[in-house]
């Protein structure tokens, strides 16, 4: 996995994401289904980001800043945001595990019907096909129409492979 911090163009909204490869990044990117969580747009670009370099083995650990010592300032052009309790890294890690956990369930309990997922998706929602849960691949476009059609869909939150791809 890696971890990209992105940017939406309108708001200049910052937020982090986690993709399999910089190639899933660019391809999701590309197919609409990557958008800001705060405005919901899909204008995205990478954010400048400093990489996360390991230490070399001889060198010491500087001592981090305490917690009373100013912070950095924040984006350029402030966003009024509701107060929200802190979480640490141990509880973030385990709320996205357990959500990539609640993923692979889904997953198993749902039919992969690949690049065939609005047309099925449409056919279940009119009753011409058995109701159960699906994933599968469809474009931006037809994502939309399905939802303008009133076919509840959505993304899921960590990238799949679709079945017999991987090693």
């Amino acid at each position: 996995m890696i971890v990209f911090d992105l940017k939406c163009a309108p708001g200049g909204h910052v937020f982090e994401a986690w993709f399999g490869s910089t190639d899933d990044y660019e391809a999701q990117r590309a197919r609409g289904l990557v958008s800001c969580p705060l405005c919901g747009t899909a204008d995205i670009d990478k954010a400048v980001m400093a990489p996360n370099v390991g230490m070399k083995g001889n060198r010491r650990a500087t001592p981090s800043m305490p917690s009373d010592a100013a912070a950095p300032s924040g984006p350029a052009h402030p966003v009024a945001m509701p107060a929200a309790p802190a979480i640490g890294p141990d509880a973030m890690k385990a709320m996205l595990r357990a959500l990539a956990e609640a993923q692979v369930r889904a997953l198993k309990e749902s039919d992969y019907v690949g690049n065939r997922f609005a047309e099925e998706a449409r056919a279940i929602h009119l009753g011409e096909s058995e109701q159960r849960a699906i994933h599968g691949q469809t474009t931006p476009d037809q994502a939309k129409a399905l939802l303008e059609e009133g076919i509840e869909v959505m993304p899921l939150p960590f990238p799949v492979r679709p079945p017999g791809t991987d090693n």
